[in-house]
């Protein structure tokens, strides 16, 4: 092993050591807010107007649509009831559901300096268009797994708009948002985990997790993986896009930039040492074509063995 394979490895691990006393914790998860804000802000997304206009319809009207949509026989895995992204109720927030949508605009900003606000729009396009290139057919059912808000399963119906979707996730605050925003939409919202969704065997041609897997134990995408070959028709394909733990913007962060991301991702360091493409082999798939959509972002796709 080189010198410059350990430099990520110790820094990764100093990092840990410093999130593992609380306050430092607490300090790096309110700086990384405040710095998405902030950049949200400067490319011309009002992150803090946004979110208060959602609100502005009344708690008691988004807590009736929440109760319509949840799925009240649901155990929650003990993965999910943690702290993500600085907010200490995780997913399961209306906070973190009003502001998923501007923290995504914020976060893809930089993928290419000259994009801005449009970052997001063109890392989902750029996943969009291997999905077109690569798959032999266009699906006619689609399950977009940890849909969040709608952002990713709007853009495939935008993509694939002769497809039937449904988009699958385990906040109903995140339904919730997804379904006000697509009142004449004929998209499923279906408040479920990934894992074991219920749904019938061989029932979709695509199962898509966009942005999904970097969130998760590697253990949890072992099981979805599996749950995605049994819903898949036989000649059906995975797809998954996300963080690129080879790239070189990866491999060089700086330890106060990796610092602040970390403290937000608790499954970030399963996330980067996991061989997710043997995971495509173990579950049953073909062996998976791997491309780089973006300067940190990697797509994965196979066919169901």
């Amino acid at each position: 092993m080189t010198a410059a394979s350990q430099a990520p490895r110790l820094t990764s691990q100093l990092v840990n050591g410093l999130l593992a006393i609380k306050p430092l914790a607490n300090f790096a998860k309110s700086q990384a807010r405040q710095m998405m804000i902030q950049r949200a802000e400067s490319i011309g997304v009002p992150w803090t107007q946004t979110a208060t206009a959602l609100m502005s319809r009344g708690l008691e009207v988004w807590e009736a649509e929440r109760q319509e949509l949840e799925n009240h026989g649901l155990k929650y895995p003990d993965y999910y009831l943690t702290s993500f992204h600085a907010y200490e109720a995780g997913n399961l927030s209306w906070e973190a559901a009003t502001e998923v949508a501007v923290a995504s605009y914020a976060a893809h900003a930089r993928i290419w300096p000259e994009a801005g606000a449009q970052g997001d729009a063109r890392l989902r396009q750029s996943y969009h268009q291997l999905l077109q290139a690569q798959l032999p057919n266009p699906p006619q059912d689609i399950l977009d797994m940890g849909c969040s808000v709608g952002l990713s399963t709007f853009a495939m119906q935008d993509t694939f708009p002769q497809a039937r979707l449904t988009g699958l996730d385990l906040s109903p605050y995140f339904l919730a948002i997804a379904d006000h925003n697509s009142p004449q939409s004929p998209i499923q919202w279906l408040h479920r985990a990934a894992e074991e969704t219920q749904l019938p065997d061989h029932s979709f041609d695509l199962v898509s997790l966009c942005l999904v897997c970097h969130e998760l134990p590697r253990t949890a995408t072992q099981q979805i993986f599996a749950e995605a070959r049994r819903l898949l028709r036989p000649q059906g394909h995975l797809a998954v896009m996300d963080m690129n733990p080879e790239s070189e913007v990866h491999r060089k962060l700086p330890a106060y930039v990796l610092t602040l991301l970390k403290s937000t991702e608790p499954y970030l360091d399963d996330y980067f040492s996991f061989d997710i493409q043997q995971a495509f082999l173990e579950a049953g798939f073909q062996q998976p074509s791997l491309s780089c959509n973006s300067p940190r972002h990697r797509t994965l796709i196979a066919q169901r063995a």
